[in-house]
């Protein structure tokens, strides 16, 4: 995990002011492209001040502290090499997940404090605009997954063809937790990569009995016959 480089920070980056805006006229229009608005949607806030009284759960929060120096435009750029999901999205989700109580999401909480809560995220958000980043962070991580378990299912693939895509997809998923800070120790790395490899094999075999039978359409419920 270790030579996975950290998202570049302001002070790295080492781009002048024309191209900074450039870049970040180029991720939102891609974000406005993709989800149907962009970070800088009607449903964000700019001018409204961050309230004085922090609620204690919020100042205490330390998710992203690792990210401290990183620049929203590069930690988005990073994301869009390696995943589906925008930085937005990411960051939104993650919170959504911490700030969930009996009676549902803190999304109010989470918009009025979003700056001080993840370092590369400079706007207020109303709690429509948390809903929606959510939103589209679940439909997103939906049809990725249905995408992996199609060529998984598929025979597409050999089974250590199998075994590097899961590799490389699970050293991606650890790094961002590390990011996040979670501190996973080599015994759990190994025991989470030994659980993934059993669960792709156990969809191996069952995916090789589900082609070899009647397929059934999920959506009209008729039965096709395999030749």
């Amino acid at each position: 995990m270790s030579d996975d480089p950290m998202p570049p920070g302001t002070e790295a980056d080492g781009d002048d002011a024309t191209d900074r805006e450039f870049e970040a006229k180029r991720e939102t229009t891609a974000d406005s492209a993709e989800n149907g608005a962009g970070d800088e949607s009607p449903t964000t806030s700019r001018d409204v001040e961050l309230p004085e009284d922090v609620p204690e759960d919020v100042a205490e929060y330390e998710r992203f502290t690792k990210m401290d120096r990183a620049d929203y435009d590069r930690v988005n750029e990073f994301l869009r090499d390696r995943t589906y999901i925008t930085a937005r999205e990411w960051a939104i989700a993650r919170l959504c997940a911490d700030f969930r109580t009996e009676t549902g999401v803190e999304m109010t909480k989470i918009g009025e404090n979003l700056p001080r809560l993840v370092p590369f995220m400079t706007d207020t958000y109303t709690p429509q605009a948390v809903n929606q980043a959510r939103a589209s962070f679940e439909e997103k991580v939906t049809k990725a997954g249905a995408t992996f378990l199609y060529g998984a299912m598929s025979g597409f693939y050999t089974a250590e063809e199998l075994d590097e895509t899961m590799y490389e997809v699970t050293e991606i998923a650890k790094f961002l937790l590390e990011v996040e800070g979670v501190d996973l120790s080599v015994e759990e790395e190994l025991e989470a990569e030994d659980e993934i490899s059993r669960v792709m094999r156990e969809v191996r075999e069952a995916s090789a009995e589900v082609r070899g039978e009647e397929v059934k359409c999920p959506e009209c419920g008729h039965v096709h016959e395999t030749e």
